[in-house]
């Protein structure tokens, strides 16, 4: 198995594998207002779907009535619990609009 000291030592390589070697992050966008408010709205999302998905299968799993499909339930809705909180905290502190210093709360 090649690892990454094996492809230093090889000749570049051409086309569409050598395009992607020069991929990386842009940090100047991710440091940014934009890049700021699109890891932050990817994190929204990523707990409003995890609700979505954990409480489907939270409900699914409880059609069978084993002992086992209801410990998965409990779990299920103790992880939406998590993840509902998660999205709340991000959206009250992230998303919500902020008061100004001069208007009256």
């Amino acid at each position: 198995m090649l690892g990454a000291w094996d492809r230093r030592d090889r000749p570049p390589e051409e086309g569409a594998a050598a395009a992607l070697q020069g991929f990386a992050v842009d940090k100047t966008f991710l440091s940014s207002f934009k890049g700021i408010l699109l890891e932050i709205e990817l994190d929204f999302l990523r707990c409003i779907s995890a609700i979505i998905i954990f409480l489907v299968v939270s409900f699914a799993a409880v059609t069978s009535r084993d002992g086992a499909a209801i410990a998965a339930f409990v779990f299920g809705i103790i992880l939406v619990s998590v993840f509902a909180y998660d999205a709340f905290k991000t959206y009250r502190t992230e998303l919500a609009p902020r008061a100004t210093q001069g208007d009256p709360q």
